[in-house]
């Protein structure tokens, strides 16, 4: 009988977690089946079944930094650039890594938080990040980063889609801020760990078209104790045309505040 149970179940488990991922990640699954009132030999059997299981059946994140079929042949071009110097030949004609490093980019920065104390678990599973929030390609933020940890540099390529429209046919300031704010603390938390924005000036001098390609260039200018301060430029991708200066001031934090531990 046990058998035909343990038999049932595997052949029903895709479906099990696929249904299970609505509500609760498969860690938070597979640890509430470990400690369930179920009687331990049986326990132990598909704890052991779980364990085995193809990790296909498990949730794969996707990175959105990568190429697509709504970037355009501009975007696609510097992102070709700049991941060629990731990994270089050297004289030997081996691979070995390049000046720049790509950064991925997820949905979602943790799974859970218990910094939301009043969203369920529920709500939080279909948190999204921000910038990943819309699942259309091409309509919102579309960018890739790549950092020059060696020159403190942060290079990110970005094209703005329709549904991020201010001024007729050209990109809402907010966006603007928020590619910004996002290139900046990803470049100051790399230096330096953890950080949260503490200060964020921008001038905006013009504006950019819906659907360009641009280049959002951050460089460090100082690190003192805390405080690290960084800077950052808007450009056409030829850097004829300046779009918006900014500078920004991050404060360095431990994570446990950050999740409300």
């Amino acid at each position: 009988m046990q058998r035909l149970v343990m038999s049932k179940m595997a052949r029903s488990l895709s479906r099990l977690l696929t249904g299970c991922q609505r509500f609760a990640s498969p860690p938070s699954v597979y640890a509430h089946l470990c400690h369930s009132s179920t009687s331990l030999p049986f326990r132990s059997s598909f704890v052991r079944t779980m364990g085995a299981l193809p990790f296909s059946f498990l949730p794969k994140p996707r990175d959105f930094s990568l190429p697509n079929s709504a970037w355009s042949a501009e975007m696609t071009r510097l992102y070709n650039f700049y991941n060629n110097q990731c990994e270089v030949e050297n004289e030997s004609g081996e691979k070995q890594k390049g000046p720049w490093r790509r950064l991925p980019s997820y949905n979602r920065t943790l799974k859970y938080a218990t910094g939301g104390a009043y969203l369920s678990k529920f709500i939080q599973s279909k948190n999204r990040l921000f910038t990943r929030s819309i699942k259309t390609a091409g309509a919102a933020f579309e960018y890739v980063m790549f950092i020059n940890k060696e020159e403190q540099r942060c290079v990110c390529i970005f094209q703005a889609g329709h549904l991020l429209e201010g001024p007729p046919g050209h990109v809402h300031g907010g966006a603007i801020a928020t590619m910004i704010d996002s290139v900046t603390g990803a470049l100051a938390a790399f230096m330096s760990g953890a950080v949260m924005t503490a200060n964020l000036t921008i001038n905006y001098r013009s504006p950019i078209p819906l659907g360009s390609t641009v280049l959002l260039e951050s460089s460090v200018d100082n690190m003192e104790g805390r405080k690290t301060f960084v800077s950052c430029k808007v450009t056409s991708t030829d850097s004829s045309k300046l779009h918006t200066e900014a500078t920004a001031l991050f404060l360095s934090i431990k994570v446990g505040h950050l999740l409300g531990m």
